[in-house]
């Protein structure tokens, strides 16, 4: 059958269904159970299960968002996870092999951003619960702003295997809104 990806210690590495048969110990009859329309199903729901993981990855810091220290608890399991990810992006490969316009993957990749600035928003509200952010802060806008960064950083750890653009990105980020917070910050009034 035609070559797919699977990740394994060296990152997304091309495979073919007869490498994921023999690793898995099935047969092609239970994949095609499984699933029946093949290699390019399989291969989304080897797409949804990585993009789960890249959430899974930054809890429980993610869904605890509630103070500086939780925010930068969450900067540090971010940095960690891709750092250690490197140049391999196992969810971009496989998204890259399947092609966006496969049904399901642009769905996939989607969620994945809407979910992840939800959990962003939800941070900052939690923010301004506390007192910590006043409630005049766009929270919408502040979490796309947070998730684009995280992305332009991956972007370019990817292209370069170098980290640093990302850990900017986070930490220019999170001290602006830390700095929205400054009650000694003169605030600006709609007009």
């Amino acid at each position: 059958m035609g070559a797919g990806v699977v990740r394994g210690a060296g990152g997304v590495v091309p495979t073919t269904l007869d490498d994921v048969l023999a690793r898995t110990r099935t047969s092609k009859s239970q994949l095609f159970h499984y699933f029946p329309s093949g290699k390019d199903e399989l291969l989304v729901a080897v797409a949804r299960f990585e993009a789960g993981q890249v959430l899974a990855d930054q809890e429980p810091h993610l869904g605890r968002l509630d103070s500086w220290e939780a925010w930068a608890r969450w900067r540090d399991a971010v940095v960690e996870r891709y750092e250690e990810q490197g140049d391999q992006c196992p969810l971009g490969s496989l998204l890259h092999r399947i092609g966006r316009t496969t049904p399901g993957t642009r769905a996939i990749v989607t969620g994945l951003l809407r979910t992840w600035q939800e959990s962003l928003a939800a941070g900052i509200r939690a923010l301004q619960a506390a007192d910590l952010l006043p409630g005049d802060v766009d929270v919408e806008t502040r979490a796309a702003a947070l998730l684009a960064a995280i992305q332009g950083g991956v972007s370019i750890l990817l292209s370069t295997g170098e980290s640093g653009h990302l850990r900017a990105a986070l930490d220019q980020s999170i001290a602006d809104l830390r700095r929205d917070g400054d009650p000694a910050r003169p605030r600006a009034t709609a007009g």
